[in-house]
C-alpha cells in the first residue's frame, strides 16, 4: 500500500530490521499484566522464588511448601515472581504537518512501525490509535500490519484528543508527533506521565523546519489549514522563526522533565537506526535489543 508516495510495506520491513537492534525501553521497568515472558512486580508461577507466607483457605495447594510443613507442621505458601507481558499504548499524530514532505512522511511511518515491532518482537500487548482532529481513532492491528491504514482525514490534530485515548493502567505510553501544537505541552505530558505509566514522545522533524532556506517574496501555505498568504522573508524573519521554534521545544523539554516523560526528537534525513541513536538512545527512549 502506498501513502503519500510511501511504500508502507517497505518502511515496515526496514523498521523491523532496526527493531532487531534497537527497541523501545521495555526492560526498564517491572510490569503488571497478562501472563508472558517478562518479570513483573506481582506473584505468580514463574521459577524465580520470591518469598513465602502462611497458608490461607482457598490458596492453590500446588504452591504449599511441603518441606517447611515437614519441619514445622505449619502450612506455608511459596511465592514466585510473576511473569507478565508489557502493555504498549501507541498513539500517532496524523495531522498534515507530519507528512509535509517526503522525508518527514517516511520518518513518521518508520517510527510507527518501529514502535509496533518493538512490541511484537517482545510479546508486548499492543494497542494503537491515531489522532484525527479532535478525536482519537483506534487502528486495528491487522490493518496496521497489512499496511491498509492511512491518515484519511489529515488536518490539525488537537492534543486534547489524547484525553479520549483508553490508556491502560501501568502501560508504556508512546506518542509519535512533531509537537507542532500551540502551548507548552503541559496537558500532553501530564497524560503520558501518569504516575502509573511510562511516557515517551518520539518527535520527527525535517531539516526544512530547523534550517529553513526561505528568502524573498514567498507565498506561504499553512499545511494544516491550507490557507495561503504572501510574505516577504528576510534574515530577520528567519531569525525570529528560529528563535520561536527553539523556544517552543524548550518549553516541551521542560514539561517532559517535569512529568518524567522521555522526549526524543528524531531527524528525518539519516537512516532510521542512526536517527534513533542520535537522541533517543541518549535520553533512554530506546535500548539495545540484545
Amino acid at each position: 500500500m502506498r501513502m503519500l508516495g510511501l511504500d508502507l510495506a517497505e518502511r515496515h520491513a526496514h523498521a523491523r530490521q532496526v527493531a532487531e537492534l534497537l527497541r523501545l525501553p521495555l526492560r526498564r521497568r517491572a510490569w503488571r499484566g497478562l501472563q508472558g515472558n517478562w518479570q513483573g512486580i506481582g506473584t505468580g508461577s514463574s521459577l524465580d522464588f520470591q518469598d513465602h507466607r502462611p497458608y490461607a483457605p482457598g490458596d492453590d495447594p500446588r504452591y504449599i511448601n511441603w518441606q517447611a510443613f515437614a519441619r514445622s507442621g505449619h502450612y506455608s505458601m511459596k511465592l514466585y515472581r510473576q511473569e507478565v507481558s508489557p502493555a504498549l499504548d501507541l498513539v500517532v499524530d496524523v495531522s498534515s504537518s507530519m507528512f509535509v514532505d517526503q522525508a518527514k512522511a517516511a520518518r513518521t511511518a518508520d517510527l510507527l512501525y518501529f514502535c509496533a515491532e518493538s512490541a511484537l518482537q517482545t510479546g508486548a500487548s499492543l494497542r494503537c490509535h491515531r489522532l484525527l482532529g479532535s478525536s482519537a481513532e483506534a487502528v486495528a492491528l491487522d490493518e496496521l500490519l497489512a499496511h491498509t491504514w492511512r491518515p484519511s482525514a489529515m488536518s490539525a490534530a488537537d492534543p486534547a484528543a489524547l484525553g479520549s485515548v483508553p490508556w491502560r493502567h501501568g502501560s508504556m505510553r508512546v506518542l509519535v508527533s512533531d509537537l507542532l501544537w500551540p502551548g507548552s505541552g503541559l496537558p500532553v505530558c501530564a497524560l503520558l506521565g501518569d504516575a502509573s505509566a511510562f511516557g515517551i514522545i518520539l518527535a520527527p522533524f525535517s531539516r526544512g523546519e530547523t534550517e529553513p532556506d526561505w528568502a524573498g517574496n514567498l507565498e506561504i501555505e499553512d499545511c494544516e489549514s491550507a490557507q495561503r498568504r504572501s510574505q516577504r522573508v528576510d534574515r530577520d524573519v528567519v531569525a525570529r522563526y528560529r528563535a520561536a521554534y527553539a523556544q517552543h521545544f524548550e518549553l516541551w523539554d521542560e514539561q517532559a522533565i517535569r512529568h518524567r516523560v522521555l522526549l526524543a526528537r528524531i531527524p528525518a534525513e539519516p537512516e532510521l537506526a542512526e536517527a534513533l541513536r542520535q537522541h533517543a538512545a541518549e535520553v533512554g527512549a530506546v535500548e539495545w535489543s540484545r
